[in-house]
């Protein structure tokens, strides 16, 4: 059985981009730790307020963010992301989708977390709990670390964990908005976790589960 999971939203509400600026303060500079948030805070209001896409612009903060991460090598890179997940995303995980991956792996089944985030900052984060990470893949290049190609995110991403695994379809796939969709199409068993109110009048209409804020059904 293949198990496939988004990440942001759907197992944990953190931020890549909050852990990053969390790790430039204690790692490297407190000055350039509160400039990167001052310098956030504009674009922040308007992607809050629904002017700018929610989605896309914590997208795109986290490809910048990698520029953070000065004189970067492979071990910097490896404490970076150690750092992003114990004191972010792994805080702010959601205990009760977390379960389920963990019980589907004591069960047997082959457990991937799918997201476009950069693949190092999943890796720890899957490490926790047993499963295996399918992102957007970096590389180093003269101390910068940047991205390899496009983001693994909608199509991409379920292009990507199909190619990977040598498969058509999955078994379980959750998601938790929109942009899930394309991955929950391609699952036997599609289950919308915590959904947007988009994901979740699709999920109503095609008769997919809905998991989260006490809910579970059908």
């Amino acid at each position: 059985m293949i198990v496939i999971s988004d990440m942001m939203g759907t197992l944990t509400t953190g931020s890549p981009f909050l852990g990053l600026v969390d790790w430039v303060k204690h790692n490297q500079s407190k000055l350039r730790a509160k400039f990167y948030m001052a310098a956030i805070t504009p674009s922040y209001f308007l992607a809050r307020n629904g002017l700018i896409d929610w989605q896309k612009w914590g997208q795109d903060l986290m490809i910048k963010s990698l520029a953070y991460i000065k004189n970067a090598n492979e071990q910097k890179l490896r404490h970076a992301s150690e750092w992003v997940v114990e004191h972010d995303l792994w805080k702010k995980r959601r205990e009760d989708v977390v379960r389920l991956l963990v019980e589907h792996r004591e069960r047997g089944a082959q457990v991937y977390i799918a997201s476009s985030v950069v693949e190092p900052f999943i890796e720890p984060f899957a490490e926790r709990i047993g499963a295996q990470a399918i992102g957007t893949p970096v590389e180093i290049v003269n101390g910068r670390v940047k991205m390899v190609g496009e983001l693994v995110a909608n199509e991409k991403k379920i292009e990507q964990v199909l190619s990977r695994l040598g498969v058509e379809r999955v078994d379980v796939a959750y998601g938790d908005t929109v942009m899930d969709i394309p991955l929950l199409e391609h699952a036997d068993r599609p289950v919308a976790v915590y959904p947007d109110e988009k994901l979740k009048a699709f999920a109503l209409e095609h008769g997919w589960e809905i998991f989260g804020n006490g809910l579970s059904y059908p």
